[in-house]
């Protein structure tokens, strides 16, 4: 995999609480000079991401973020304002509580609810997987999957149990069986360990320095 197939992965992202207009004008420019999949933006900053994106770069934003202790209306609600802003994907955070009792009814409605109003765009489930065992996170994966969900996802980036981890990275992809996409996101810091997550089973990558990511991977001819 070459730099390029590498940024074609990433979203590149920006979603702390103190993220300025002007970063995440800097965060589109960058994702549009290195040519990443998408930018990923708080929901206040999706107009912005929008007007400062080439054609090429698609913007997504979250819902629910980052506790996924949110009303399943006010997430559903969250996620079609973005949606009617011209948002391209939505990445929702479901009620990790819920998966740690076992209420996996709970759970697949929370993330049906939000995929009646994000026809047209993607959806991605973040599951918190650091927070989980291995059996919830295979139960959570099963639910995005009956709940016509796009992709399954690691992690928010901000859970004290930390990120991404090539174990539940296995774990998702087996379970989806190539129904939904992947995607390792939270404490991806090097090229080493993005390439070892696509390995394990991952199809798009959540980062906030990817610059130095991609830096990791031998350059091809248009960088």
């Amino acid at each position: 995999m070459n730099r390029t197939d590498l940024a074609l992965l990433v979203d590149h992202t920006l979603l702390k609480p103190e993220a300025t207009t002007a970063e995440v004008i800097a965060l589109c420019e960058e994702a549009n000079e290195l040519q990443t999949f998408s930018v990923c933006v708080s929901p206040p900053f999706v107009l912005t991401a929008l007007a400062n994106t080439s054609p090429a770069v698609a913007v997504a934003t979250v819902c629910g973020f980052p506790s996924g202790k949110h009303e399943t209306s006010i997430k559903a609600a969250e996620a079609a304002l973005s949606v009617a802003q011209g948002v391209n994907e939505v990445d929702m955070v479901i009620d990790v509580g819920r998966a740690i009792m076992g209420d996996w009814d709970y759970v697949q409605r929370d993330i049906e609810a939000v995929r009646e109003v994000t026809h047209g765009v993607i959806l991605k489930v973040i599951l918190e997987t650091a927070a989980l065992s291995d059996e919830q996170i295979r139960q959570a994966c099963l639910c995005a999957v009956r709940a016509n969900a796009d992709y399954v996802k690691t992690s928010t980036g901000f859970h004290p149990a930390g990120g991404a981890n090539v174990n539940a990275i296995r774990i998702m992809s087996e379970t989806v069986a190539g129904k939904l996409g992947v995607k390792a996101s939270g404490g991806i810091r090097t090229s080493e360990f993005a390439l070892e997550l696509i390995a394990a089973g991952a199809t798009r990558l959540g980062l906030s320095g990817t610059r130095a990511v991609l830096n990791g991977v031998t350059a091809n001819d248009s960088y």
